[in-house]
């Protein structure tokens, strides 16, 4: 049942819609053949104009037929359509396209980018074409996945990031200049999403290169942003990287939040680690208690719990997908068709709803071509096999197609009111829609593998086996396969070094009648055992502070930004009360 806590709006459970029941079928289950087909059709119409009216801009304007730089200048759209081109099959393609990255994308440039978005689109986008070079026909290098040309562009992207992360919180700055680093005047402000968007990406790149910084910076992150949660559960949407404090005090699960939690539990799908999952679930309590309301999800004030925002934004769609992850399906599904129910009225999802009202919410009226919602639905379907899934995609398809397809690709919408357009096609609609709904017509895709077949690969450090399948997407869709984290062991090798190097000290200090053992009273305390004292204790038993693998301390992170005015930014587009 909702929980309406006495301080909130008594009235708000009453107004709230229910939607417990799927909408009716509508005729027999959509023909996966023949929308996957479709959806084919949809991306190299998209794709094709990008490279004929567009590259080498990060995106393509189809009202006018031209390009634009948006995130920073690295031919975005291109970078994020790289591994969807292999998974619709077309390995020539993305053979020409990795040639083609190597010769045009340089990250040494004078350009202010997105910490947030570079990460998530740039360098998620190369590692996940990188660990897929193999399966689709490229002749790799010695060495690989532990080496290669698009790691190394990964790499160096990723480095370029480095210098926002120098707060005295932790927590990165929004924006960084590529050349010159942080720029003195930038905003100590950032949204909740950028703090905890880094651990795939930046976990993956420490564990196939071996410099454990990338990781290291996202893991103070995602724990300084720990420590900063409410004595309730929950945390705000923005806070100021230099002082710790927050700006924005609504809490939900969707824009400026959104991404924080997925990372959560992709994380720790991804590294096998049971603190993050043991982080999320926190999270997941106080959720449901404080803003889930007959399986919606409001904002709240995240000190009281009081409702703040009675709405919900296009990006909270990607919680159902969320959820099925943790196995907790009769709540997504529920979750998932009161959000189809508004897609339905609308042929597509509004930025903001209004739940009360049933209707969009002024200024918030457009719908960028997101994915979040056919995410979700590829996410359930592979768990359920319910055929209302697929009628999602088939409504996806048929919408999109009709209301936003021009002559040059396909158009954000305005006003999905009248259907007018705006002149943008973000990257993510080939990275992310695209892709999502054709995986969800395409149950036997690669990509959706039970391990049944694997390829074997000799590497520097061994044997490796990848493409088993259990792939982890980042927020960008960018599919990262888990198997490939234990390729390349280069801090495992070293760790065996410096173990030797010990078991050496340690061998010359018993040949001089003087053994190192831990006593039993006090952590942390050594002593020299007596004469006739067995003092055989195993060295490599030794422990340090009493712990075994001393757990790394942490601070925190933040995503694009503009001056703050608002209660609410999405992303880095800042929404204020007045036009």
């Amino acid at each position: 049942m909702p929980r309406c806590p006495l301080y909130s709006l008594y009235l708000l459970c009453a107004l709230l819609p229910l939607h417990h029941n799927a909408p009716e079928p509508e005729g027999p289950a959509p023909d996966t053949a023949h929308y996957r087909e479709r959806v084919k059709s949809m991306f190299y119409h998209a794709y094709n104009n990008y490279l004929e009216n567009a590259f080498p801009y990060d995106e393509l304007r189809p009202l006018t037929c031209d390009g634009q730089d948006t995130w920073g200048s690295f031919s975005l759209t291109l970078i994020d359509a790289l591994d969807t081109l292999l998974i619709l099959g077309n390995v020539t393609e993305f053979q020409r396209v990795v040639d083609v990255l190597q010769e045009s994308v340089d990250f040494d440039i004078d350009v202010n980018a997105s910490v947030f978005e570079t990460n998530i689109r740039v360098v998620g986008g190369l590692l996940s074409a990188h660990l897929l070079s193999k399966k689709a026909g490229i002749e790799v290098e010695a060495g690989w996945p532990c080496s290669g040309p698009l790691l190394r562009m990964a790499e160096e992207a990723a480095r370029k990031l480095l210098p926002a992360f120098q707060t005295p919180t932790g927590m990165p700055y929004g924006t960084v200049n590529l050349m010159h680093g942080v720029n003195p005047g930038e905003t100590p402000v950032t949204c909740t999403a950028g703090i905890g968007t880094f651990i795939v990406e930046f976990a993956t790149l420490s564990s196939l290169t071996g410099d454990p910084i990338f990781e290291d910076v996202a893991r103070r992150a995602l724990k300084g942003l720990w420590k900063s949660r409410s004595d309730i559960g929950l945390v705000g949407n923005h806070i100021d990287v230099v002082t710790g404090k927050w700006v924005a005090q609504d809490a939900g699960i969707g824009a400026g939040v959104d991404s924080y939690f997925e990372y959560l539990v992709k994380g720790a799908i991804l590294l096998q680690d049971k603190e993050l999952m043991s982080m999320f679930l926190e999270y997941n309590k106080a959720i449901r208690n404080y803003t889930r309301f007959d399986d919606w999800y409001l904002w709240v004030q995240m000190y009281k719990g009081t409702v703040s925002m009675p709405v919900f934004q296009s990006l909270e769609a990607y919680w159902p997908g969320l959820q099925s992850l943790i196995g907790d399906i009769d709540n997504a599904m529920r979750t998932f068709l009161n959000y189809y129910t508004v897609w339905k009225q609308f042929g597509g999802l509004p930025e903001f709803y209004n739940i009360p009202q049933g209707y969009t919410v002024e200024k918030r009226e457009g719908y960028p071509l997101r994915p979040e919602l056919i995410e979700s639905a590829m996410y359930l379907y592979q768990a359920t096999r319910d055929p209302t899934l697929l009628e999602l995609g088939r409504d996806a398809v048929e919408s999109i197609e009709k209301i936003s397809k021009v002559d040059c690709g396909f158009a954000t919408i305005k006003d999905l009111r009248d259907h007018k357009l705006d002149n943008r096609m973000e990257s993510f609609f080939l990275a992310e829609t695209v892709k999502y709904l054709y995986l969800l017509f395409d149950p036997t895709n690669f990509i959706h593998n039970n391990g049944s077949t694997f390829d074997a690969v000799i590497t520097p450090y061994g044997e490796c086996i990848l493409g088993a399948g259990g792939y982890v997407f980042n927020t960008e869709a960018h599919p990262i396969d888990p198997a490939a984290l234990h390729c390349c062991r280069k801090q495992k090798e070293e760790q065996w070094e410096v173990e030797d190097l010990m078991r050496e000290f340690y061998s010359l200090k018993r040949n001089r009648k003087s053994t190192l053992r831990k006593t039993t009273a006090g952590l942390g305390h050594w002593e020299i055992p007596a004469k006739g004292k067995d003092a055989s204790a195993s060295e490599n038993q030794i422990e340090m502070n009493g712990k075994k693998g001393s757990k790394r301390s942490v601070p925190l992170l933040r995503c694009p930004s503009q001056p703050f005015t608002s209660k609410l930014a999405l992303l880095g587009q800042v929404f204020l009360d007045s036009p």
